[in-house]
């Protein structure tokens, strides 16, 4: 039987970087997949006869620029698409508002609908890049461990001082404000447009089962900002859609002799005294290593492959009491034809776009999960794919691909079925048609992912997109648990990388750079 150094568990983004940044150190590495394709959440697939889009992520908000250099990806080795408008929003009454690249433009687009807002932009903008540059810094960091914490702990914190010296203590003082903000109270600092706050307040939920009278939407508005220098809704696409990236890190990881096994689910992690030593399969293989390294969600992680009995019964409460709450759900439409969106020329819709028209919309929405049930105006962002990559389309014709937000896995009255989908699909449709007239008569066929079908597809505990709610009290030091949130488990030689691990989610490779270099400290 061939022993490996490290076997990671999982091909996701954090699991692909993990392996090439290990098997550039030296390591032999295994990567074992569940699935008959890598890529986990960056998938892309022909979803109709001739047509593709990605099942999860339409754009990138981020990528950690440390990991492109890290594994010397060039910018012809992955092909950014970078439209000047980032994101349309669209209101009531056919009003929109574009947000561009260019801090100028946007601001004539929003002085459209106010012009004392237009007068702002620029200097919010300023603000959000301020206070963006102490989370980079920040989350260049393992966090320490709170018991722990002493002069060389102190000191590997030390290049947070930089945006200080920058920026001066104010600068810090202003993060320290806005990370447990509630997105209302950051509008009500800057902006009176009901549009554009409703479409400011909404990234701050993003990927979340929060409303915006959230403690901490602040801190995720910040999140999906980082290296973004000040654009706002800094949405960037893939050409080839994002299983490009994957497929990018996985020839990386090859060119670095490191091996793959898919269609290979995981039943166990192999422990010997607290000393992890390898993986069994479903089919009754085994494998040897000498460390593990697990890309899936803390829960499947521990309790499903470590197993129950085998954890601290501290342990097993910090773990049991993560909160997942998926409320996510995706859904393609295959359409006849292009829609007619407020006159919005075809030129300009390779982007990204939100149907929220205020705060109140996304609260009324966020209200669903409260009682579990959909909403019957639900948050929808949205892009067509077909335009962004028109080799997506085979003929001519197009695809909608759309986010629904408050969609919860935790249905009071029923379960998630063929029905389920069905109401949901309903929702959507009537939605869209009210900003998009005709839209129904262009629908030729459906694709669906309830969060449960996203749980069943890839593994991901409640359909959570980020491995765990991105909360205050599941936010550095404390996330996945306050004892695992260096990387490291309870268990010898197994470690964290997925989205569940500090920063946070997205496809931007962070966690998988800092797990690594915890990694090969030992």
């Amino acid at each position: 039987m061939k022993h490996y150094d490290v076997i990671v568990i999982g091909s996701g983004i954090n699991s692909l970087s993990s392996a090439a940044l290990l098997g550039k150190a030296g390591k032999s590495v295994l990567v074992v997949e569940a699935r008959n394709n890598i890529g986990g959440m960056a998938s892309t697939i022909e979803f109709f006869p001739g047509y593709k889009c990605n099942i999860i992520n339409d754009s990138i908000k981020w990528i950690n620029p440390k990991l492109l250099q890290e594994l010397n990806i060039k910018s012809e080795d992955l092909q950014i698409i970078k439209p000047k408008i980032t994101h349309i929003a669209l209101g009531e009454n056919n009003e929109y508002i574009y947000f561009h690249r260019d801090a100028k433009e946007t601001a004539n687009s929003i002085k459209n609908l106010s012009e004392k807002d237009a007068n702002h932009w620029k200097d919010f903008t300023l603000y959000v890049k301020k206070l963006t540059e102490f989370l980079e810094r920040l989350y260049q960091n393992t966090p320490p461990r709170l018991p722990d914490i002493g002069i060389l702990e102190t000191l590997s914190m030390r290049n947070i001082l930089n945006p200080i010296i920058k920026h001066g203590t104010q600068g810090i003082v202003d993060l320290l404000r806005v990370v447990p903000m509630m997105m209302p109270e950051m509008m009500d600092e800057w902006f009176e447009n009901s549009l554009l706050r409703g479409t400011l307040s909404s990234i701050g939920v993003h990927h979340s089962s929060l409303g915006p009278f959230a403690a901490s939407t602040g801190y995720n508005f910040l999140h999906q900002h980082l290296y973004s220098n000040g654009v706002i809704h800094p949405n960037t696409f893939i050409k080839g859609g994002t299983f490009e990236f994957a497929k990018l890190l996985q020839n990386i990881a090859e060119s670095y002799n490191v091996e793959f096994k898919i269609n290979a689910k995981v039943k166990s992690i192999k422990l010997d005294n607290e000393f992890c030593k390898g993986i069994m399969l479903e089919n009754g293989d085994e494998i040897n290593s000498n460390i593990v390294v697990s890309g899936v969600d803390p829960k499947n992680t521990f309790i499903n492959l470590v197993g129950s009995p085998n954890l601290n019964p501290n342990f097993h409460t910090q773990v049991r009491n993560i909160k997942y709450r998926g409320s996510i759900a995706r859904m393609h439409f295959l359409l006849k034809d292009l829609p007619n969106i407020h006159n919005i020329p075809n030129e300009n819709m390779d982007t990204m776009f939100s149907i929220c028209p205020d705060i109140e919309y996304l609260e009324r929405a966020s209200d669903s999960m409260k009682y579990g049930c959909l909403a019957n105006n639900p948050f929808l962002s949205f892009c067509f794919p077909t335009i962004i990559n028109p080799d997506f389309s085979s003929d001519g014709k197009h695809i909608l691909s759309s986010t629904i937000q408050y969609a919860p896995y935790h249905l009071r009255k029923e379960q998630w079925s063929s029905e389920t989908n069905e109401a949901l699909k309903q929702t959507v449709t009537k939605t869209l048609e009210k900003y998009i007239p005709g839209f129904n008569r262009l629908i030729e066929s459906c694709a669906i992912y309830s969060p449960k079908d996203l749980e069943n597809e890839f593994g991901i505990s409640e359909g959570n997109l980020n491995h765990g709610e991105m909360t205050l009290d599941q936010f550095m030091f404390m996330r996945p648990t306050i004892s695992t949130a260096q990387y490291k488990t309870p268990f010898n030689n197994l470690y964290l990388c997925g989205p569940g691990t500090h920063p946070g989610g997205g496809l931007h490779g962070t966690n998988a750079l800092n797990s690594v270099k915890e990694i090969l400290k030992n």
